[in-house]
């Protein structure tokens, strides 16, 4: 991403972090939906190997955290300092530190398993194949990948007025195809209808890296 899109973003999350927080804390209660891709990646996880997972784009940590009760080892990457500042003073039995998913201060091969929580959904669409690049680099061969996001329900890629800064609505075609040219592998796709206060319907991805061991491989 541009440099001035990580900064618009960052301080946009910096300025609602402690509101966000809060209403994020209960997120999973009322969306067991939500919670079962959640295990199923967890499992997935857990079965072709041990290692560790990074959730992407952690915010104050509540996926993170129920990723831990999922039994996974597991640690958060957040761009907004406040954001991890919040998650540190919540769960401070886990490890959480501020980067942007772009550029990660990791090994190549280095992590199981990537959670992006909604958290690509900022992240303008020329830049995304970037971010696969890295998040491809970064996982070992046959780890697994999870995107949640905002799905166009059958309309084409378009911005929205999100309540924190501008989003995109992704069509699940398209996200998993942009995926796929990263060398991700689909194993399944989750579709939610809004619930109750929510606009719009969301998307689930769950994916596996091919054998490979490099970006530029």
């Amino acid at each position: 991403m541009t440099e001035p899109s990580l900064q618009t973003t960052a301080e946009a999350y910096d300025a609602v972090a402690v509101l966000y927080a809060e209403f994020a804390r209960d997120a999973f209660d009322a969306f067991p939906l939500d919670r079962a891709v959640l295990a199923a990646f967890a499992e997935l996880v857990r079965t072709t190997g041990s290692g560790t997972v990074a959730e992407l784009g952690c915010g104050p940590g509540q996926t993170t955290a129920h990723l831990r009760d999922l039994g996974l080892d597991v640690f958060g990457v957040d761009l907004s300092p406040v954001m991890i500042e919040l998650a540190r003073e919540a769960y401070p039995d886990l490890r959480f530190e501020h980067g942007s998913m772009d550029a990660l201060d990791l090994a190549d091969g280095a992590l199981h398993g990537i959670v992006s929580w909604y958290s690509i959904i900022h992240t303008p669409p020329r830049d995304l194949p970037s971010y696969f690049a890295e998040f491809r680099r970064v996982l070992a061969p046959g780890g697994h990948l999870l995107l949640a996001f905002f799905e166009s329900e059958g309309g084409p890629l378009t911005t929205f007025d999100h309540k924190v800064t501008t989003a995109y609505r992704w069509p699940i075609d398209d996200l998993a195809e942009l995926a796929g040219e990263a060398g991700f592998t689909e194993i399944g796709r989750m579709l939610r209808e809004p619930g109750e206060g929510e606009r719009y319907r969301r998307g689930h991805l769950l994916m596996r890296l091919a054998g490979v061991t490099g970006a530029n491989e």
